[in-house]
């Protein structure tokens, strides 16, 4: 297996390291990583590089997500979903829709959001979810997040509790979670994450992934690194003259604009990415040295 992408459905009830190991037996490499954990409750796309793919992950883990939601408003848990355990329940049956979309409303945009204590973010050096399950309180300070899109797909009173349907379109960063306890606790109620599951990472959907299962079998379509370079990076296109500066480590002429290009062969290989410097174009990666 030379080097590419794969995109996974995971399944419920595995973590993400879970995948990645089912994905170094079927690829046969040990350099396999993800672009975004999913919690083991989570669901849907799951990006998988392998061997030099893994260097493109942190550009993917950095692009916008979408995602399909549940939040249960009548109970706040520890987790913040529904896998914690339940701190406080009040009688959600009669918040009313028109709060539940004022409330919602309000967080689309650029705001300031607190991180769930269950992340892996880490506080003096211990991850936050370690810190939290061993009991010890703490609040992680906000952090500046942008939700592009949050839309009420469903609302659903039932006997003591209030069900919304959301899709959420977000940046790196953003917690799901926190926008259920955040509902919930601007209404009074509580509230926490019953379903999730991710349809997009970057340019990466749904319709491209393989289930868990398939995987297992070694029966996968991998993308190969300059499709994926396309889909994520403005595009140079490369004359052989230019593949071959590059191959001895020489700047080009700079890029058309600021941004990282992915700097693409005549015969369609990912040659490096590319950013402007002072008056050139300077490699921040190289992934294939020329023919």
């Amino acid at each position: 297996m030379s080097d590419g992408f794969l995109v996974v459905d995971k399944a419920p009830g595995m973590t993400s390291h879970d995948v990645v190991a089912i994905g170094r037996r079927a690829l046969n490499t040990r350099k396999v990583g993800h672009a975004g954990t999913l919690d083991p409750m989570a669901t849907g796309v799951l990006v998988l590089g392998f061997n030099n793919g893994t260097r493109l992950l942190q550009y993917i883990t950095d692009g916008d997500k979408s995602y399909t939601a549940t939040i249960v408003l009548g109970a706040s848990t520890t987790t913040d979903d529904h896998e914690g355990e339940i701190t406080s329940t009040a009688d959600a049956s009669q918040v009313s829709d028109e709060d539940i979309k004022r409330i919602l409303g309000a967080m689309v945009g650029e705001i300031m959001q607190r991180p769930t204590n269950v992340s892996a973010i880490k506080v003096d050096g211990k991850r936050a979810y370690d810190r939290a399950r061993s009991g010890e309180e703490f609040e992680l300070p906000a952090r500046k997040v942008t939700i592009s899109q949050l839309d009420i797909l469903n609302i659903r009173h039932k006997e003591a509790t209030t069900l919304v349907d959301i899709a959420v379109t977000c940046s790196a960063g953003t917690y799901i979670r926190a926008i259920a306890r955040d509902l919930g606790a601007e209404l009074k109620v509580g509230g926490h994450l019953n379903v999730l599951r991710r349809t997009r990472v970057a340019g990466f959907t749904l319709d491209q992934a393989i289930g868990v299962d398939q995987l297992k079998g070694g029966n996968v379509n991998t993308l190969d690194l300059a499709d994926v370079a396309r889909a994520t990076f403005p595009v140079r296109d490369l004359t052989v003259d230019e593949v071959k500066e590059l191959s001895f480590g020489r700047p080009l002429t700079v890029n058309a604009g600021e941004e990282i290009f992915a700097a693409i062969s005549p015969d369609n290989r990912l040659i490096a990415l590319l950013k402007n410097s002072i008056d050139k174009a300077k490699p921040v990666a190289v992934f294939a040295a020329a023919n």
